[in-house]
């Protein structure tokens, strides 16, 4: 079973596509446990099967920093019918990849994270048509200007997709506002890399915009092609993968803010 949690071998949190790809050229193995449940630990709270601790695929003890966290890493192992099938436990996936892969290396993840701001998803702007210029700027302006106001970032807009290099006072300054500990560090990374926005994940993760909010903020464009041309079958699958692991990391990010407040 090892295998199917693998992660990315630490170099990126792991990709919902490329779990499905895993999981189908890996037979599921059959459910040999019957009460998942969860137990205090030095680091927090360890998930256990039938009294036994769960290891991650590294073979490091999988545990939650929160109570929270690991009840419902528990619930997806407790959900499993007659076999295990890891797409259907994103809390469990993404707790694997931040032990394994972000506990001691917090700030080369936070470095990956930090590149977006060099190329986000909210610099480049459609030219036409102008409902979609509309609609750009009704979901990421908002975003841009907390920036500016709140953290001193000032980020610069362009047409198109022609790279355009950023401030460094602002990269900087975004920069300094994201999360640090390893568990939020991975969700952002996460948020970011699904939406191809940290200042979206930076929203989210300060409490400007709610999941919903920066979701339909992600897709802006991808809605409004979908809108006038439609939606294929692989397209949809390849989306909905996408949203499960968005989902899972905006939970985290939601548990540890109440932890801290």
């Amino acid at each position: 079973m090892r295998e199917l949690f693998e992660d990315v071998a630490g170099k990126s949190l792991l990709d919902p596509e490329e779990a499905v790809r895993r999981t189908t050229r890996t037979a599921l193995p059959k459910r040999f446990y019957t009460e998942a449940g969860i137990t205090e630990a030095a680091d927090g709270f360890a998930i256990t099967l039938d009294g036994r601790g769960v290891k991650t695929p590294s073979r490091n003890a999988l545990t939650a920093p929160t109570r929270e966290l690991a009840e419902a890493i528990a619930a997806e192992w407790q959900a499993q019918q007659e076999l295990i099938d890891p797409t259907t436990m994103p809390l469990t996936r993404l707790a694997n990849s931040v032990i394994d892969g972000v506990v001691g290396r917090v700030d080369a993840v936070r470095d990956d994270v930090a590149k977006y701001f060099g190329s986000d998803l909210l610099f480049y702007r459609a030219s036409h048509p102008e409902e979609l210029i509309a609609l750009e700027a009704q979901h990421w302006d908002p975003v841009l200007f907390w920036a500016a106001d709140e953290f001193g970032a000032h980020f610069i807009l362009a047409e198109g997709v022609v790279h355009v290099s950023q401030p460094e006072p602002a990269i900087a300054a975004a920069r300094g506002a994201m999360p640090q500990d390893p568990w939020s560090v991975g969700a952002f990374h996460v948020v970011t890399t699904i939406t191809g926005s940290a200042l979206l994940a930076l929203a989210l993760v300060r409490g400007l915009r709610d999941p919903d909010q920066v979701w339909t903020a992600a897709h802006v464009d991808e809605d409004w092609n979908i809108a006038r041309w439609g939606l294929d079958e692989e397209v949809a699958a390849r989306r909905a993968a996408r949203e499960i692991e968005f989902k899972a990391a905006a939970q985290v990010l939601a548990a540890l803010t109440r932890r801290g407040s």
